[in-house]
């Protein structure tokens, strides 16, 4: 850890993050369609052991049916009953398994250029994704937009997975020419620029050549490709640095629930109850409680019942305060000398997620982390063009997949961190008030989709007048 936190404090916080480092690792997988992504989750679970003899034997009785020999490892995440008789994938497939190194938690995302909304899903909390390649096509379309997203979403580290190198004699310049192209392509997105919170990653994407039908540098290294001197897939999951230091990002705290036992032994306890997003809290910390402005003081740290004089994401605390503020669940609280600027003019990169269109005017309900507030579209300036991050200006409305930029009006102030800054803080999601469906995932701040010169501005709209 830093300097920042006392010697103590240094050890505690260094264990929890080398404990998070060796315990768990998110990532996602994406790709075209039809190269092998299911089949590449499938090597991973088969090879790692991490498929029960039940469900092995479900999969070699599926793939008996269907005419195959061998058991078709797809099948092991392909769990729709459509998904299985197309042989694509449609939904995310999210699976866990464990190797002696690490936990993983692995989100298998669709192909489809229809299903786009679905990879930002999975990656939207990824500390990795993977993406997928098919050998004989090299980079295509796809593998541009996804590599987009997983920038778009501040995705830390990507591995560039080529498959199918048993289809072209495993001839290494094959490899070569394509994790050029693709890290050409990656420049242009500008990365590496960042980390999570903001910290720059030197080495953004890893290329491996694979085969995931025969197994090759999959778990085990591959024979056929001795010209190759890296890690398997693998190997670099169970070792890829996650985590960051707490210390090095402002604390950021969302009220969640307010603790009021008011019994006679606790008559007066008023504790405010959530999970640190960010940074760390101290006993003694000077704090703003946002939107209201209010400042008070930490008093006391409840973590799993024990107090403690200091806190650090992720953890889930209760906060004590030398004040009885009027604080409630989607309240912020927030170091005094780093506290975010509240806002209601939001502007930010979104991904419409919904079938209907997110058109000007419409009327919304704006989440941000545990508070939700009313908002008015009042502006999409453009939508990004994933494929040469070419830029539509004043399209008027967002069609499910589009990502785009918008202007919103809140009713009431909001404290947003830019996105670039924390994934946590600087995220949100847009609702339909009518019946609660989620419509938008929205990144604040400008993201590496600048808006258009020129968009008209947006008329006023009556109704929700804020």
């Amino acid at each position: 850890m830093t300097s920042n936190l006392t010697s103590g404090e240094q050890a505690a916080a260094a264990a929890v993050e080398r404990s998070a480092a060796t315990s768990q690792l998110r990532f996602a997988t994406a790709g075209s369609v039809d190269d092998g992504k299911s089949t590449l989750v499938g090597r991973l679970l088969h090879d790692s052991k991490s498929v029960l003899a039940d469900q092995l034997e479900a999969v070699e009785h599926a793939s008996r049916s269907r005419g195959q020999e061998a058991p078709d490892l797809a099948l092991l995440t392909d769990g729709l009953r459509a998904e299985r008789e197309q042989g694509i994938t449609i939904d995310v497939a999210y699976r866990y398994f464990a190797t002696p190194k690490r936990r993983f938690i692995l989100a298998d995302t669709p192909g489809h250029v229809q299903y786009t909304r679905n990879m930002v899903t999975g990656a939207s909390t990824a500390e990795l994704a993977v993406v997928l390649v098919d050998a004989r096509n090299g980079v295509v379309e796809q593998t541009r937009r996804h590599a987009a997203v997983a920038a778009l979403l501040r995705v830390p580290h990507v591995v560039l997975a080529v498959n199918k190198m048993d289809l072209v004699d495993y001839a290494e310049p094959v490899f070569a020419a394509i994790a050029e192209e693709f890290t050409t392509y990656a420049a242009s997105l500008g990365v590496p620029a960042w980390g999570s919170g903001g910290n720059p990653q030197e080495n953004w994407c890893t290329a491996i050549p694979i085969s995931a039908l025969a197994g090759d540098n999959v778990v085990t290294a591959s024979a056929n490709m001795d010209w190759y001197g890296g890690p398997t897939v693998l190997e670099h999951l169970e070792t890829v640095p996650v985590g960051t230091d707490p210390s090095q990002d402002p604390a950021r705290f969302p009220v969640q629930y307010v603790i009021r036992p008011q019994t006679a032994e606790h008559p007066d306890y008023r504790g405010y109850a959530g999970q640190i997003a960010s940074g760390v809290l101290r006993v003694g910390d000077a704090v703003t409680v946002l939107p209201s402005g209010r400042t008070s003081t930490i008093t006391g740290i409840d973590a799993l019942g024990a107090m403690v004089d200091v806190a650090w994401a992720p953890q889930s605390v209760t906060l004590t305060l030398a004040d009885d503020l009027d604080i409630s669940r989607g309240d912020l609280l927030a170091p005094s000398d780093h506290a975010p600027k509240t806002t209601r003019d939001v502007e930010a990169t979104v991904c419409h997620l919904h079938d209907r269109p997110l058109r000007v005017g419409d009327r919304v309900l704006l989440k941000h982390t545990t508070r939700t507030v009313k908002a008015i579209i009042k502006d999409i300036p453009s939508r990004l063009t994933l494929a040469d991050l070419s830029h539509h200006p004043a399209p008027g409305e967002l069609a499910a997949n589009d990502i785009g930029r918008v202007v919103l009006r809140t009713s009431e102030p909001l404290a947003l961190d830019a996105y670039d800054a924390s994934r946590r803080t600087g995220s949100f999601l847009l609702i339909d008030p009518a019946d609660g469906t989620t419509l938008t995932a929205g990144m604040a701040g400008d993201s590496f989709a600048a808006p258009a010169e020129g968009a008209e501005a947006a008329r006023d709209d009556e109704g929700w007048d804020f």
